[in-house]
């Protein structure tokens, strides 16, 4: 017989720790891909799993049930993400020497044919990649909220518990800090 999250939670709450189990098997997909987003090392992707999951059992009384599990385990996962990336923020200088063959000919193909540089996916991946490593963690955080999960300024504001008016302004920032790393990176080549 399969239960429900609301019962999982209610047995859990009421000291049975294994009732937990199930929604940890359930979830963990999801928070994988999540932390998979903001992580590159497997290693840390599964420290942030592993914590994500530790704080949701810790926080469990804290859980009302106005939203689904599923939602409030989520707001819980960016958040550790957020942490994540400020705990590792990484602002290194890149030499524009450290971009790969197929980075520099997409890049290419970009300056020249905007439109027709679609080409090389892979290239394209490996420069985005790049450049959100460089990227402040709230920039980071809201690029890839934003621009690469979809997410509408309101679903960005709502997991990360900023108004909407600062997700607008940190989205913008985050666009010129973007815009400031790829000028460092081909500033010899293009400039």
């Amino acid at each position: 017989m399969d239960r429900t999250d609301a019962e999982l939670i209610a047995a859990a709450r009421n000291g049975d720790p294994a009732s937990f189990e199930p929604l940890v098997k359930k979830y963990q997909g999801r928070i994988f891909a999540t932390a998979r987003r903001y992580a590159r090392r497997e290693s840390e992707v599964e420290d942030i799993v592993q914590e994500v999951f530790i704080k949701a059992f810790q926080k469990l009384d804290g859980f009302r049930g106005e939203a689904p599990f599923e939602h409030w385990l989520m707001r819980l996962a960016v958040r550790t993400c957020y942490d994540f990336l400020r705990r590792h923020q990484r602002n290194r200088e890149t030499a524009f020497t450290e971009l790969t063959e197929p980075e520099i000919d997409w890049l290419d193909r970009f300056v020249i044919e905007p439109d027709h540089a679609s080409e090389d996916a892979d290239a394209a991946r490996e420069l985005i990649d790049k450049v959100l490593s460089r990227l402040s963690p709230p920039a980071r955080l809201v690029i890839t909220l934003l621009e690469i999960e979809q997410k509408s300024v309101k679903e960005i504001a709502q997991a990360t518990g900023w108004s909407v008016p600062l997700v607008k302004v940190r989205a913008f920032r985050a666009r010129a800090e973007m815009k400031k790393i790829l000028t460092r990176m081909t500033k010899d080549k293009y400039l």
